[in-house]
């Protein structure tokens, strides 16, 4: 006999995810609602005109997929390397690295307009890159990193201690253990933190005005200044009378975006697991 509390607690479990989906499909379906009509191949290949009344998005979808593109190839690797060296080669409890993991969830919490003048401030003007897609794309891997170095780091103590006892019984030595066992036994939560990153990452406005800017002609390099689709989005909603038509069909290209993006990282996250422990 199931106990009422349970039932209860079930009952509020459900509600809570359907009021969530639900609330998901209302919003995705006023975007489809207003923006459907527009969506086409032309829409997708060819540029925008008379302020993004007409025309496309080619050149805003190649300047997001390249800001990503930068800011996934710098978080990624510097993120595991941080999150592999906060779980590993530090001590438990240690002082220092309490420090690090109150400043990372600090810096995850930050807001992104934070970020964004942090951006402009060092990569645009220190550094001298300006208004460009690397300077955007810098600036999203940082704020990419807080969260994917918190959630690997998760993810690599979630593993059971009896994976590292088994590799130091076969001989491995800490970074053999780390490639072949360890890494590959938390595949699952380095393809959760990509996404989160990417997520985030995606949607941003804010932190590209100042970095990558608000040029939408096609980019040819990544010192150009380029407009994100977020950006394009925002534009188009406050500034241009008549665009809400094309930022709604922006906004369901940056959705589909997204949700390709999320799954080619658990695509990849899975098959990295399946072949590392095949090996």
């Amino acid at each position: 006999m199931h106990n009422p509390g349970d039932r209860l607690f079930g009952l509020a479990l459900w509600g809570a995810a359907v009021g969530v989906t639900a609330v998901f499909a209302w919003l995705f379906a006023d975007i489809a609602r207003l923006g459907l009509g527009s969506l086409s191949l032309d829409f997708i290949a060819t540029a925008p005109e008379n302020a993004g009344r007409d025309g496309g998005i080619a050149p805003i979808l190649v300047s997001t997929l390249l800001i990503l593109g930068v800011a996934v190839g710098v978080a990624a690797p510097v993120g595991l390397g941080a999150a592999v060296w906060l779980n590993t080669y530090t001590r438990a409890g240690s002082r220092g690295g309490r420090r690090i993991r109150l400043a990372l969830d600090m810096l995850a919490g930050m807001p992104s307009i934070v970020f964004g003048l942090f951006g402009n401030a060092f990569f645009s003007v220190f550094l001298g890159l300006g208004f460009s897609i690397l300077s955007g794309g810098l600036t999203l891997a940082a704020m990419i990193l807080p969260i994917f170095i918190r959630t690997v780091e998760a993810g690599l103590g979630a593993v059971e201690d009896g994976w590292r006892l088994g590799a130091a019984a076969l001989g491995l030595t800490r970074s053999a253990a780390l490639a072949h066992v360890i890494l590959p036994a938390a595949a699952p939560a380095i393809g959760a933190g990509l996404m989160l990153g990417i997520g985030r990452a995606a949607a941003e406005t804010a932190a590209l005005i100042f970095t990558s800017g608000y040029v939408d002609r096609m980019p040819e390099s990544l010192a150009d200044s380029g407009r994100a689709l977020a950006v394009h989005i925002y534009d188009l909603s406050m500034n241009v009378a008549g665009g809400d038509v094309h930022a709604a069909a922006s906004a369901l290209v940056l959705v589909a975006l997204v949700a390709c993006v999320n799954l080619m990282a658990v695509a990849l996250s899975r098959r990295w697991l399946t072949r590392r422990l095949a090996v």
